[in-house]
Formats: structure tokens, C-alpha cells, sequence
């Protein structure tokens, strides 16, 4: 008797020492989103959030696109329950991306291909954002007729300004990659890897984001999570409350083990060792 095939996880979730990478798993479908991937997405968001030893985390997508939203299939076949459906996906999703951007550790986005809907935003929300120049990018909210979801309006403002925000969000053009990098929507634009193979040039995407975790694990994590949380308060905050925050995470920051690495490390002109501090 032939055992059925089983079927493959929407998402992957690959470790490779303190840097995991989490890697949406629907090819064939451009990796877009349905609730087992949401889910999924929320389940390792919260696994590499609660995990110590994981210091960096990728997002990317498995072959030739990043992610183009959420299922719009799956929302035709929901009919009249679409409200319902749609309630459940953005439940899982918003837990996941809320927890993917206050976990203290770095999070960093490699768009390997076209990014639009929720993929936009998950695109954007990386504090390192690697594109491919063959990615694109659009909202594409409008041509369903719906509003945007996955952060995208709050994020938007903050990256490029309220006005060219409102522009995007209503005449929803698909930028390419150098346009998105010239507004400011990703950190930098990479060569596209050669058949999703690893790369042998170092200007490859896979080449630049190995070199970027590899160098952001080794960091001092603890006090790039503190930054993290004092950037995303940072618009809802006045200056006095924001600097009162300030002082209170560096000092927080100077209680540990990290800190106490760096500034040693730095008094004896050597490079700081931030993994053997924070296993010590």
C-alpha cells in the first residue's frame, strides 16, 4: 500500500545556529497567505521571540516570490463568510507581525521576488530590508476593493512621510525595486541569486543577507532589542517621556553581561565577543 504523499509545511523554519530563518513554503500559490500560514507564522514568531539562543531572524520566501498577499482564492470561496475569514487570517497574522517586531533580537527581510498585499507589508517590516532587483512591489489592496491590513498604513508614514503614503495607499502603482529603494522602502537592492541556488558571488541576495546575520548575531542583541522598542515608541511619545525611556534603557542595557563585554572589549582594543557574554 502506497503511503499518501505528505504535504508540505506553508512554512519553513530553519535553524542554523543563532540565526533562523523563517521562509513562507507556497511556491506554487506565490506564497500567499492562508490561515495554516498564518498560524504557522504566529507559532515561530512567538518560538523565536521566547528562545535566547536565537539572536537574528530572516524572513524571505521560497522560489520566485516573496509572498503576494493573502489568498485571494480562499477568500472567493468563503462567500458570505469572508468577514469571518478575514477576521481569523488578521488574528493570526497581527499577532505574528506584532511579535516579530518587539522580540529583542533583529529581524531582517530578503524579498527574493515580488511582494504585494500582507507580503508588502512583512517586506518592510524587517530593521534590515534586502531586496532582490528583480523583486516588485505593490499594495494592491484597491483592486479588491479592500482596505490594507499587515501594518502597512502604519508603517508607511514612518518609512516615507504621510503625503507619498497616501499616494501609494490610493493609486497603488507597482514599484520596482530601485523604485522602492529610492523612496526608501528597503535598506538595499541586491543580485538576484542564479536558480535559487546558493550564490557564488558576494553581491547575490543569499551572499549579502549570510554576510548581514552572520554579522548581526554576533552583536550586542540584547541592546539592539532595547533599541528596537525605544524606535517603534518612538511617534507616540513626546521628547521628555522618549528621553526618560532613553536613559532608562541604556541603564538597563549597562546591567548586563553584554554591556559589560563591549566596553571591555573596546578599553582593550579587541573585537567584543557578545555570544560567550550572553551564554556566561
Amino acid at each position: 500500500m502506497t503511503a499518501a504523499p505528505t504535504e508540505a509545511p506553508p512554512l519553513l523554519v530553519e535553524r542554523d545556529g543563532p540565526i533562523v530563518r523563517l521562509v513562507f513554503n507556497r511556491p506554487k500559490a506565490g506564497n500567499a497567505i492562508d490561515v495554516p500560514m498564518a498560524k504557522a507564522l504566529m507559532e515561530a514568531a512567538i518560538a523565536c521571540d521566547e528562545d535566547p539562543a536565537v539572536r537574528c531572524v530572516v524572513l524571505t520566501g521560497a522560489g520566485r516570490m516573496f509572498c503576494v498577499g493573502g489568498d485571494v482564492k480562499l477568500f472567493s470561496s468563503a462567500g458570505e463568510r469572508i468577514p469571518h475569514l478575514l477576521k481569523e487570517l488578521t488574528s493570526y497574522l497581527h499577532s505574528a507581525i506584532s511579535r516579530l517586531a518587539r522580540m529583542q533580537k533583529p529581524l531582517v527581510t530578503v524579498v527574493n521576488g515580488p511582494a504585494a498585499g500582507a507580503g508588502f507589508s512583512l517586506a518592510l517590516l524587517g530593521d534590515v530590508a534586502l531586496a532582490s532587483r528583480e523583486a516588485s512591489f505593490t499594495l494592491a489592496y484597491g483592486k479588491l476593493g479592500l482596505s490594507p491590513d499587515g501594518g502597512s498604513t502604519w508603517l508607511l508614514p514612518r518609512l516615507i512621510g504621510l503625503r507619498r503614503a497616501q499616494e501609494l495607499m490610493l493609486t497603488d502603482p507597482t514599484l520596482t525595486a530601485t523604485q522602492a529603494a529610492d523612496l526608501g522602502l528597503v535598506t538595499r537592492l541586491c543580485d538576484p541569486d542564479e536558480s535559487g541556488q546558493a550564490p557564488a558571488g558576494p553581491t547575490t541576495l543569499s551572499a549579502q543577507a549570510a554576510i548581514l546575520t552572520d554579522t548581526l548575531s554576533r552583536g550586542g542583541v540584547q541592546a539592539w532589542g532595547r533599541t528596537r522598542e525605544l524606535l517603534l515608541n518612538a511617534y507616540g511619545a513626546s521628547l521628555e517621556s522618549h528621553l526618560e525611556a532613553e536613559a532608562r534603557a541604556i541603564a538597563n542595557a549597562g546591567r548586563g553581561a553584554e554591556s559589560r563585554e563591549g566596553i571591555a572589549a573596546f578599553v582593550e582594543r579587541r573585537p567584543a565577543n557578545f555570544i560567550a557574554a550572553a551564554d556566561a
